[in-house]
């Protein structure tokens, strides 16, 4: 088992558990304010990125935290583009 992996695991785990706190206070605020789009779409493409390169390099843990992150910043993405919409659509 390789540390370094367990522990780039353990920060891409807990990463996702903080993207999640931004998607329930996105939730509850149901508006967007002071969130830069451009960001958190730069960070999920980043995230799709490690899903491809963690395996190619053997670091499973990695890997497997860095599927949770993607996964939770396409939710947060998506929910920032309903909300601004909405918004701008004047049922905000």
């Amino acid at each position: 088992m390789n540390s370094s992996d367990v522990i780039n695991g353990c920060f891409e785990a807990f990463a996702s558990i903080m993207i999640l706190l931004n998607c329930v206070k996105t939730y509850q605020d149901k508006k967007v304010r002071g969130i830069s789009l451009c960001s958190i779409v730069f960070f999920t493409i980043w995230g799709l990125w490690n899903v491809y390169f963690y395996p190619a390099n053997g670091l499973k843990w990695s890997f497997i935290a860095g599927i949770a992150v993607v996964i939770v910043n396409i939710i947060w993405v998506a929910m920032l583009i309903y909300y601004i919409r909405k918004e701008k659509n004047g049922q905000g």
